[in-house]
């Protein structure tokens, strides 16, 4: 690893600043583990990166590429240089040999995206320009170079495909049904591979705070003096341990239809990975290298998908996380369990409603629920 500021395999630009480089990094160091074991699984089916680049005279690629080089504004040396300095920096940090085309395209709402089969390009719209400082928008260009070592690009433009494909096919109830069930897998797989170039910036960016301020900015805007990183990460942890199994249920149907995790769980997450033992160990040298890639088991990463669903279910302060959890350790009464999570099933319902319970001795049965309603 090397963190000096020469010329190195051949970029014309280093780091602006002193920050490490991690030579021949693989990807499998940052990506989150339900994100690296899809992956590792679809790089080791034989020919098929090759069929889906084949795909690629039925995708709209030439044509966004066309798009954008005709109506947006491509970042070069001669235009928008500072981005350009930090597509160059982050290319050089994450030791990406060819560095990927950016283009800057006019629209007020903030967002980036690196998509393509056979090249990735990278976009980002001038809302996204304009909301961020120097140090934020280094770990957005970093989080975007990242889905490009991993190959994300591929990946997410098939997904934008099956998308369009399901929304012509919609007439189709059964067409329908079998691409929205894949489009939802992708779906699941596309926010753990944000959650993955999340790590990429910060990697990038090497500055944690940057990373919090610019998913903070996404959230809310440019009024940076009227937010707070604490207060913000205080949102992600009442929004995961409060209300009750309702909650829980209105969560999932919140997210299933979205690319990207919710921007303060995003902030979360990358705090608690900057913290672990393993970004230290990355940042101390000691990651995975590109060239051992082949040779990674894909049962091994399956099983580390698996452990990392498990532990966020164990550890999960959700609500209908720790039913399931409760249950997978063998809790008793499940029924009443369900009822106090939601509430009872209604108001002025009491916790053990349902339950029989014999009459009191010399009473009747009116008498005994008699003043409770």
């Amino acid at each position: 690893m090397s963190d000096d500021g020469h010329e190195q395999n051949g970029h014309e630009k280093a780091p602006s600043r002193r920050r490490r480089r991690f030579e021949g990094i693989s990807s499998r160091t940052y990506e989150h583990p339900a994100d690296r074991s899809a992956l590792v699984a679809l790089r080791k089916l034989s020919g098929f990166d090759t069929v889906f680049k084949a795909l690629s005279g039925l995708l709209p690629e030439r044509s966004l590429r066309l798009l954008f080089l005709s109506d947006s504004v491509r970042v070069s040396d001669a235009q928008f240089t500072h981005l350009d300095v930090m597509l160059r920096d982050a290319c050089h940090i994450l030791d990406l040999e060819k560095v990927p085309p950016m283009y800057v395209n006019q629209d007020p709402q903030p967002n980036a995206m690196c998509i393509g089969l056979n090249d990735p390009i990278i976009v980002v719209t001038t809302g996204l320009v304009e909301l961020l400082d120097e140090e934020e928008m280094r770990a957005v260009i970093g989080h975007e170079v990242g889905h490009a070592l991993s190959g994300h690009a591929v990946y997410r433009t098939i997904l934008l495909f099956l998308t369009n494909l399901a929304v012509r096919v919609a007439w189709i109830p059964l067409g329908n049904l079998a691409i929205m069930a894949i489009v939802t897998a992708l779906r699941e797989w596309f926010r753990k591979s944000e959650l993955s170039a999340d790590r990429a910036g910060l990697l990038v960016g090497q500055d944690l705070r940057a990373s919090m301020r610019g998913l903070m900015k996404i959230a809310g805007g440019n009024h940076l003096h009227e937010m707070n990183v604490d207060a913000f990460l205080a949102q992600a942890e009442e929004y995961e341990s409060a209300g009750d199994l309702r909650d829980s249920v209105l969560k999932i149907l919140n997210v299933l239809p979205r690319t990207h995790p919710f921007t303060a769980v995003r902030a979360a997450e990358l705090k608690k990975w900057a913290e672990s033992r393993d970004y230290q160990r990355i940042m101390d040298g000691h990651y995975p290298r590109r060239d051992a890639d082949k040779d990674t088991s894909v049962s091994d990463s399956f099983r580390q998908s698996a452990a990392s669903y498990a532990g966020d279910v164990k550890n999960s302060k959700d609500p209908l996380m720790k039913l399931v959890s409760d249950i997978a350790g063998g809790a008793g009464d499940l029924g009443g369990r369900v009822r106090r999570g939601f509430g009872g099933f209604g108001s002025g319902t009491s916790a053990d409603a349902g339950t029989e319970r014999p009459p009191r001795e010399g009473s009747s049965d009116d008498e005994d629920t008699g003043g409770r309603g």
